[in-house]
């Protein structure tokens, strides 16, 4: 996804080039990794990626199909695309990556054969599938099992396609096929009365899910999808904490494949309905030029201040993601500028790096749009769109309040000034040359306030994004040399339209393929349980740790109850880090939302403040150690050693990291339970909670700031999290007490500094 950059700022640093932006998401972003297509392999991906996005475009104008066929044909393209758009994983060179490649890749071909084999033996037992077609389709899953193999003499490692590219291609584009054009049959027909072939297609579509995720996600999602199965398959040997009754072969594939409880379920249905038309959105507004307005405006908002460069990184970011859903692809585009940019000013390479890695992310917590999430969020709460993006306001800012905090102490302890102001665009030039861009996103956010639809309004966004990208030809035409004429922006013609529509379904493949593979993970979690049993799991042990804790607090102060709701969300944070760990927004929300939201709703937690819990955690990984993907693209760009850079993208990213504390202690700033006592508190407290901790994790508040303090400070800021007059009241004494001591001898030193 590429933004363009312009103007006396852009030409007055060293832009990181193209083929460095390609080079680091091919490494870090892996749902970017596409193959540069020639010949007639390029022209069927055309075709077929544009029939994709024209799909879409016509039916979120002009009505769904039925929700099976629906979600049946977006999959069918989505599926087959994969594995000619994406290359096959390199093996790795060195003897233990090779190794661990091949360890992965042979579980998950002895799954697949043991999953085929165990149906063959159900069927067979049960006289509904005859030994030949039962030896055969076996034979047809080992087949796929090999391919599955990181045999380097099958190619397809690069641009070039491995012959074994095709027959995936076609097979992953027929299973769902399978349902898109025998759905009376399946559906209607013989309801509950699957036959021996809708099973065998739902193991190929398990096989060739699995493969699809693995080829666009790496290992670790479709790895959790295989698990979950068996759980499904064995709950009866699992310990009693976890063990429910099991569940047959056919039992699971039925529930996985037909309906709409797994693959079909409703992670392939929001990417289908609501993901995929925003990420065409973004795709089209971007090649207009609305990256380029977003950058001006940071620049024009941030960029005369302190440390100007590191917060138009914050601010541009912040709206670049909003719209583009990955913040790998946007630390990588805004990042080509803005790193250089802070590195010519005075910010450190890992600085400059971590900077751009904690506001890629902030960009998916950003209302109106939040990434598309924000849809995702309100089908399942079942809360209107426009009641959503109002919660999320208050969140939003406590981040982009805590990011620009740091950047200021961090600009101001190493004596940095703004961009030089003949470098700053001048306001009113940048909107008489780029007011026509703004249109599609206004319209778009105003339908969507207005209750319309999100893909209705996706659809008239993408349509103004066309139409309004004739506005400079034509104004350059009718106002030649005339300053509100001289318009700037790509027009989307036919053939510019043609590689927006190709870019913008190849920019959603992989977040389909996960989607699709999440189904696995969901379907089981329906049909035993695992939802509840480790909502159990998370409430008992952190109950266990409350009443040793309650038992050694010589202050009588913690409650047990408040002890167990602590260390529950505690808990549930850190299992929605890992498990957000390299997988895109949506589909990690949408797993932390079936499996750890549970959790906290058992613990008296509101609904919407754990669904923002989860949500929040699970954007966090991308700048949380050992895998922060965000940090380490950043840290390509700024030339940066990446694990160092990923903890000071975590550290930056702090106020994101208290914030859903913030609000479960604290419903109001979501607006629940609201009054205007309680929310005026917990906004005060909690920006001074953020001012805090960013002054400690920064090391300078007027002046240094010694050990002592910085404990202090991360004592009083912790403290000012929990919404109690007793805690907001010794947590305020403390951090204004260290503070203002800081501050008076910062003073001092500037008095004795001037003096000499």
């Amino acid at each position: 996804m590429n933004t363009s950059h312009g103007g006396a700022l852009a030409a007055d640093v060293e832009v990181v080039s193209g083929e460095r932006q390609a080079e680091l998401i091919k490494t870090y972003d892996h749902e970017s990794n596409f193959r540069k297509l020639v010949g007639a392999v390029a022209i069927v991906v055309t075709i077929v990626s544009v029939t994709l996005s024209s799909f879409h475009v016509y039916t979120a104008g002009f009505g769904l199909l039925v929700e099976i066929k629906h979600r049946a044909f977006h999959l069918a393209l989505v599926l087959g695309l994969i594995f000619l758009v994406f290359p096959r994983p390199a093996l790795p060179s060195l003897r233990a990556p090779a190794a661990r490649a091949w360890l992965w890749a042979l579980v998950f071909a002895a799954f697949y054969v043991y999953l085929g084999w165990d149906l063959m033996r159900a069927l067979a037992a049960s006289g509904e599938l005859s030994p030949a077609l039962g030896y055969g389709f076996l034979a047809l899953v080992a087949v796929l099992a090999v391919m599955s193999l990181p045999i380097r003499r099958f190619g397809g490692h690069d641009d070039s396609l491995s012959w074994i590219d095709w027959p995936l291609a076609l097979g992953a584009a027929s299973i769902s096929l399978y349902l898109f054009l025998f759905f009376d049959d399946v559906f209607i027909r013989r309801v509950g009365s699957p036959i021996a072939q809708d099973y065998m297609m739902g193991v190929l579509a398990i096989i060739l899910v699995m493969e699809a995720s693995r080829r666009t996600m790496g290992n670790l999602l479709p790895a959790i999808g295989m698990i979950c199965l068996l759980y499904a398959l064995f709950g009866r040997y699992m310990p009693s904490v976890l063990a429910h009754r099991g569940y047959s072969v056919v039992r699971v594939v039925n529930h996985i494949y037909v309906g709409t409880e797994g693959i079909y379920g409703i992670a392939v249905g929001v990417v289908a309905t609501y993901v995929f038309h925003f990420v065409l959105f973004g795709i089209l507004a971007q090649k207009t030029g609305l990256g380029k307005l977003f950058m001006d405006l940071a620049t024009i908002i941030a960029g005369r201040f302190a440390g100007g460069p590191a917060k138009v990184s914050v601010v541009s970011s912040g709206m670049f993601g909003m719209i583009s859903g990955s913040a790998i692809a946007n630390a990588v585009t805004t990042g080509s500028l803005t790193i250089p940019m802070m590195k010519k000013y005075g910010f450190s390479p890992r600085f400059a790096g971590a900077v751009e890695a904690s506001a890629s992310c902030g960009g998916q917590v950003t209302p109106p749009v939040m990434g598309a999430s924000a849809f995702v969020m309100a089908e399942m709460l079942g809360v209107p769109y426009k009641e959503l993006i109002l919660i999320a306001i208050v969140p939003a800012l406590f981040h982009y309040f805590a990011a620009l905090l740091m950047v200021h102490l961090e600009a101001r302890r190493l004596k940095l000034k703004g961009v030089e102001p003949h470098l700053i665009p001048k306001l009113g030039p940048v909107i008489l040359q780029s007011w026509h861009l703004v249109f599609p996103l206004v319209a778009l956010v105003t339908m969507l306030l207005a209750d319309y639809t999100p893909f209705l309004a996706a659809f008239w966004g993408i349509v103004l994004c066309v139409v309004c990208s004739y506005a400079p030809p034509l104004m350059r035409a009718l106002a030649p040399g005339k300053p509100w004429g001289q318009l700037h922006g790509e027009t989307l013609t036919p053939r510019n339209l043609i590689k927006g529509f190709e870019e913008g379904a190849k920019y959603a493949l992989a977040i389909g393929a996960a989607c699709a593979c999440v189904g696995l993970i969901l379907g089981t979690l329906t049909l035993s349980g695992l939802g509840f049993k480790f909502s159990g799991a998370v409430v008992d042990l952190a109950g266990a740790i409350a009443e040793w804790f309650v038992a050694i607090d010589f202050t009588g102060l913690v409650s047990a109850n408040g002890a167990k709701v602590f260390f529950g969300l505690l808990f549930v944070a850190i299992a929605c880090i890992l498990m957000g760990t390299g997988i895109p927004t949506t589909p990690t929300y949408i797993i932390l939302a079936s499996i750890a939201a549970p959790a906290l709703g058992t613990l008296g937690v509101p609904l919407i403040a754990t669904h923002f819990f989860v949500f929040y955690y699970g954007v966090l990984a991308d700048v949380t150690p050992p895998v922060a993907l965000a940090a380490y693209a950043a840290a390509g760009i700024a030339g940066s050693e990446p694990m160092r850079t990923g903890f000071t993208a975590f550290r930056l990213s702090m106020g994101k990291a208290l914030v859903p504390f913030m609000f479960v202690y604290a419903p109001s700033l979501l607006l629940l339970q609201f009054t205007w006592i309680d929310f005026l508190t917990a906004l005060a407290t909690g920006l001074l909670g953020i001012v805090a901790l960013g002054a400690a994790y920064t090391g300078w508040f007027r002046a240094q700031i010694g050990l002592f303090a910085v404990a202090l400070l991360t004592l009083g800021g912790l403290v000012l999290i929990f919404n109690d007059w007793r805690a907001d009241v010794f947590g305020t004494v403390l951090v204004l007490l260290v503070l203002g001591e800081n501050v008076l001898r910062g003073r001092r030193d500037e008095r004795a500094l001037a003096a000499a």
